[in-house]
């Protein structure tokens, strides 16, 4: 089993000091930086748009992460590659033409995500397993930072692990949401290979020393 990739999720930081925040992730142990867009429409919530990625790209060091909760993704996604996305993932909830979505992405030069909610079975993405190179699975409903991490995730990260097995595809399983240094080798164990960490990192003394015990997980 090899080391988890972390991708602290910039959501959760200071914005007043982004660039300072950015640079703490360039210098830690993680692998990519997570950067959460909502719509106020999908997501019951607003976040941050195309300036502040720009804002985080020239200071970031790492890949940028982009997961995408909004409506009509494929209106934007060419202008958050432009603004320095390098993964771009989009709900299967509000994407009436999955495949083309991801050829849209990849065509661009970005790996491709795939995010489900958590009420989203695993079976939606039979069909697309083979196509993507992540699926991001919700572990909290998404909107809002600092939820309670939903105990299902673990029988459904099992089982997509199964499924990309099945297909033999290559997709990264991603969790997203109530990430804690309690659940996260649970979740490795189940076969998450992507951990994305807000509060958890941003709200620690030592944010460097959090991402390093996530990191140390194998």
């Amino acid at each position: 089993m090899s080391t988890p990739i972390i991708a602290p999720s910039i959501l959760a930081a200071d914005f007043a000091n982004l660039a300072h925040e950015v640079n703490m992730i360039n210098e830690s142990e993680a692998d990519w930086i997570h950067v959460d867009i909502m719509d106020g429409v999908f997501a019951p919530n607003f976040s941050m748009g195309i300036p502040v990625v720009e804002a985080i790209r020239r200071h970031a060091r790492k890949p940028l992460d982009v997961h995408l909760m909004i409506v009509n993704p494929e209106r934007h996604v060419e202008a958050f590659r432009k603004a320095g996305a390098d993964n771009i993932s989009v709900h299967i909830e509000v994407c009436q033409h999955l495949h083309r979505n991801i050829q849209q992405i990849q065509a661009m030069g970005c790996k491709a995500g795939v995010a489900i909610n958590p009420h989203t079975s695993v079976s939606a993405l039979e069909n697309i397993i083979q196509d993507i190179d992540v699926v991001c699975v919700m572990s909290v409903n998404p909107g809002f930072g600092g939820q309670k991490f939903i105990e299902n995730t673990y029988r459904k990260v099992s089982q997509l692990k199964s499924l990309i097995a099945q297909s033999h595809a290559s997709a990264k399983i991603e969790i997203d949401g109530g990430v804690t240094l309690q659940n996260a080798r649970a979740l490795v164990d189940a076969g998450a290979d992507v951990l994305v960490a807000g509060h958890l990192v941003f709200s620690a003394a030592d944010p460097k020393g959090i991402i390093r015990q996530l990191k140390a997980i194998s």
